[in-house]
């Protein structure tokens, strides 16, 4: 029964890092195709100071987005791992109840 907790909180873990994952990888996505835009912005002929002004408005709207992406799917591992933690209690309270004779399996 240790056993089958131990491997459900690993996954749990194993769920939440690759949401994290997910997420920077999201992240730095958006910043590559941000980055894409304005080096295109810069290679067309427009005057310099729109285009600095344009550019610096992607890169901001581009890290805002990734910076939300991010936020959201780290509230969300670590609402996984809060609840993989109460799943843990409440069988760890099942086990001793068990092992106490106050409950049987």
């Amino acid at each position: 029964m240790a056993k089958d907790i131990a491997s459900g909180v690993k996954a749990i873990e194993v769920e939440a890092e690759r949401i994290l994952a997910d997420a920077r990888a999201k992240a730095n996505d958006i910043l590559l195709r941000a980055r894409d835009e304005a080096r295109q912005i810069l290679a067309a002929e427009l005057p310099m100071d729109e285009v600095k002004a344009s550019c610096q408005e992607i890169t901001r709207r581009a890290r805002e987005e990734a910076d939300a992406e991010l936020a959201r799917l780290e509230k969300k591992a670590s609402e996984i791992s809060a609840d993989a933690g109460k799943k843990v209690d409440r069988l760890a309270d099942l086990i001793v109840s068990i092992v106490t004779g106050a409950k049987s399996a």
